[in-house]
């Protein structure tokens, strides 16, 4: 019997505005002829991700003054989270976020100051307010894809129509979750968006090396769901392909896979020197790619900013900012009482003694019945 094909598969990428801010009218457009982004979409999402840059900017500052901990920036990365953030309705779905989507956080409700208290080491930066339906930043490779499937997975049983979208790298792919994640998504169609943002760097080891994959997009194909690669670094791609996604998942279509093809400008972490590694002539030919400088670009040469308009941009958010990091270096400092009230909703008597006297040295020596109703 001769040899058969028994499954064969395509991965679309698609592009809109391209590095050279040309933008692809037909695409640009849905079916219906309306624009996939209208011009003022446009215009109040670059605002919002120049004072986004000049926030992590700040964040990086602050590190290196000694004022904040370890810090990742999310420069270059902001398309695709905006664009991601835009298409998902605020309120409604959830965002499941590793650590470099700190533009879609805030722009789903997180107070921004949040994020600085977290890499300040305060843990009140990851008490999420209620309301606002996201998970805190997540540090351990590829382990958040498990909890947005269990949470779409409770909003399908619910019969509520919205999806749970979660952020991870091309690095978190070779991690056995992710993996784990997909299948129980396809198979039990979960309303789940798998967001990899293919900055091409898990850290040191390049993309290249730590899969043998052509494309990070190909790996969902093998757990049946819809998947394509996005320019990452335009804005109306990343936006049409995370809308489409969260149109089918609330429509019974079960979850979808999109690689964003970015790349981080700064190093991994203010603890990495990504000189080590990463050819600069790499680097400089991405920066050309900046989705804020082709966004700027793009509404330029549509007579829609001007020079002016940049520069009033930057006055307000420069005061943002000052704003922000006064409210995480002027939070109240916390208190001991707090090792002891956020644990169990009510102390043993063995905890109250500690809470009381601030001492563990007599636990375990025959504490008597007297010392723990003093």
């Amino acid at each position: 019997m001769p040899i058969r094909t028994v499954y064969a598969a395509n991965i679309d990428h698609l592009q809109i505005l391209d590095e050279n801010a040309v933008l692809d009218e037909k695409l640009a457009k849905w079916p219906d002829g309306s624009p996939v982004l209208k011009d003022s979409d446009v215009l109040e999402l670059y605002q919002y991700m120049m004072k986004c840059r000049m926030l992590d900017e700040v964040a990086f500052k602050l590190q290196r003054s000694g004022r904040m901990g370890t810090y990742p920036q999310n420069k270059g990365q902001e398309a695709a989270a905006i664009g991601s953030a835009f298409a998902l309705e605020r309120g409604t779905d959830w965002l499941v976020p590793c650590y470099r989507e700190n533009a879609a956080l805030w722009m789903h409700g997180l107070p921004m100051h949040y994020v600085l208290l977290h890499w300040m080491g305060d843990e009140r930066g990851n008490q999420i307010p209620k309301g606002v339906k996201q998970t805190p930043l997540c540090i351990p490779i590829g382990t958040q894809p498990l909890h947005a499937v269990g949470i779409s997975w409770a909003m399908k049983m619910r019969k509520e129509k919205a999806v749970a979208c979660t952020y991870f790298g091309d690095g978190a792919t070779s991690e056995g979750d992710v993996h784990e994640a997909m299948n129980f998504a396809a198979t039990f169609a979960t309303p789940t968006i798998f967001l990899c943002q293919n900055n091409h760097w898990a850290i040191s080891v390049p993309r290249e090396t730590q899969t043998a994959s052509e494309t990070i997009a190909q790996k969902a194909i093998a757990y049946g769901m819809p998947t394509m690669q996005v320019d990452g670094n335009d804005l109306f791609a990343v936006y049409r392909a995370v809308k489409e996604a969260r149109n089918r998942a609330v429509a019974g279509g079960g979850p979808s896979f999109i690689e964003a093809v970015t790349y981080r400008l700064a190093d991994h972490t203010t603890a990495d020197d990504a000189r080590r590694y990463r050819d600069e002539k790499e680097v400089e030919a991405w920066r050309g790619k900046d989705p804020i400088i082709r966004l700027r670009k793009y509404l330029t040469t549509r007579n829609l900013w001007s020079d002016a308009q940049q520069a009033t941009l930057e006055q307000q958010g420069s005061a943002m900012v000052s704003e922000v990091v006064k409210a995480a270096e002027g939070i109240t400092a916390p208190t001991n009482d707090d090792i002891f009230d956020y644990v169990f909703e009510k102390l043993t008597p063995e905890l109250e003694l500690q809470k009381r006297t601030m001492r563990t040295h007599s636990l375990g020596q025959g504490i008597g019945a007297e010392q723990l109703q003093r």
